[in-house]
């Protein structure tokens, strides 16, 4: 069988042109990995929206039904930095479920994709930084609470740290949250996850990927998760408008392999979320985006699974 895929068409609402955050680039992954041939529409999973009782996991139900009636404050709306519209908001509990739906794909098949998520900016009560539900820290509790994993490892290679992720799970003591990010970047205020990995802007391939390798191969042997939630950030690429790190088209391809090799050569299930990434050409980051999903299907291949 191929590699699981999801995606939904209710992932590129209408947006203001020009807008800085890149909503289009959903539908425009979807469209670079069908015309290179890595997989077909009728093939990709479409989930469905995410329940409210496991949005609130992580989130207070009063914030949820605020964002969902489009009554977020002034203050919210300037945090979040995004233009509410009813078709947003079905988006984004959409792309909850769709993360969701990897999961299972993963624990049922080793490894899933999804063509969205990482929104690691939300917080419990008002959103940030483009992100409004959380869906790793969502993924996490209802991994634990639903006995489908007794201990779960967030690996966030997004550039920006997951600050969200790190404050919604700090007291759950079973969900490692691991973000490895670059120092001098956003958020000006970090929190503390369990591991925080920071970097010195500039870093290329070569030394990214040393610490992608020293970290797994410490923390997965440590912690020995049942499932990795990892966050295949491409604002790390040297071309990001929000990044300052400078890893390739090639780095980025060798990150995501590794990663998945970490794991799943010690039978570690993984989900790949796409993350973060900027770049005033869509069509690029797209398939900046897709790196991940070729990286995917390559190891996929590679290991038989399925």
């Amino acid at each position: 069988m191929p590699l699981p895929l999801i995606y939904h068409d209710d992932y590129s609402p209408p947006f203001p042109e020009g807008h800085r955050f890149p909503m289009e680039k959903f539908r425009l992954l979807r469209d670079h990995l069908v015309d290179s041939g890595l997989t077909r529409d009728a093939d990709l999973l479409r989930p469905d929206i995410c329940p409210a009782n496991i949005l609130a996991l992580c989130h207070c139900p009063a914030y949820i039904e605020r964002y969902l009636s489009g009554e977020l404050s002034h203050e919210d709306q300037r945090r979040l930095g995004l233009p509410w519209s009813p078709e947003l908001a079905r988006r984004t509990v959409r792309a909850v479920g769709g993360s969701l739906l990897a999961t299972e794909q993963a624990l049922h098949h080793g490894l899933a994709c999804h063509l969205a998520g990482g929104t690691h900016h939300a917080h419990y009560d008002y959103p940030a930084g483009f992100c409004i539900f959380n869906d790793l820290a969502v993924i996490a509790r209802y991994l634990l609470e639903s006995g489908k994993a007794q201990r779960v490892l967030i690996f966030d290679c997004d550039v920006h740290q997951g600050d969200g992720t790190a404050r919604l799970l700090a007291d759950t003591p079973d969900a490692i949250t691991v973000s490895l990010h670059c120092e001098q970047n956003f958020p000006a205020r970090k929190a503390d996850s369990d591991w925080d990995i920071a970097l010195p802007r500039g870093m290329g391939d070569s030394d990214y990927l040393r610490v992608v390798d020293d970290s797994l191969n410490y923390l997965l042997p440590l912690y020995q998760p049942d499932i990795v939630l990892y966050d295949a950030g491409v604002d790390v690429h040297r071309d990001d408008a929000l990044g300052y790190l400078q890893l390739s088209d090639a780095g980025l391809a060798r990150r995501d392999e590794a990663v998945l090799h970490h794991c799943l050569g010690r039978d570690i299930p993984v989900v790949g979320v796409i993350g973060g990434g900027y770049d005033k050409d869509r069509h690029a980051l797209a398939r900046r985006h897709g790196i991940l999903h070729h990286s995917a299907a390559r190891v996929w291949q590679r290991l038989g699974l399925g």
